[in-house]
């Protein structure tokens, strides 16, 4: 495998605009060996989703810059792009939110807490493909 793939396998699209937040889930990532490649507005996610092939994208479903639901939307409308995993995550208590992305196609939705404290091995289970019914079955109320 030639590295430009490798590199390709190894880079994540993050829809975060908040800046510290990015900063974490940046630090997080990159000292994991992914790539990171950041997208501030909808339009960002469609544009660098095609030129980078990214392993997976993470969406902040709350974030009131970037129209995540529409970016959603234009991803899983994409042929080429719609089978890119998709790890989102929202404030625990927006039950419409989670049930609003599972139906648009995210490919797991998990609370804010979920999502800082497990940030690495919900990347490492989107890229295996490990994500299980269970758990992409999230009661969004359970988690505190």
């Amino acid at each position: 495998m030639n590295q430009t793939n490798e590199t390709a396998q190894k880079t994540m699209l993050v829809g975060v605009t908040d800046i510290f937040f990015y900063t974490k889930v940046r630090d997080a990532l990159m000292s994991k060996g992914y790539r990171i490649e950041r997208a501030r507005t909808q339009q960002d996610i469609a544009e660098k989703a095609s030129a980078t092939s990214p392993s997976a994208v993470i969406l902040n479903m709350n974030d009131e810059t970037l129209n995540a639901f529409q970016a959603l939307e234009t991803l899983k409308a994409n042929t080429r792009l719609k089978a890119i995993p998709i790890l989102a995550f929202a404030n625990h208590e927006e039950v419409d939110t989670f049930n609003r992305a599972r139906a648009l196609g995210v490919t797991k939705i998990v609370s804010r807490n979920e999502f800082s404290a497990r940030l690495r091995d919900l990347v490492e289970e989107m890229i295996s493909g490990q994500h299980s019914a269970i758990s992409s079955q999230l009661n969004p109320k359970a988690d505190r």
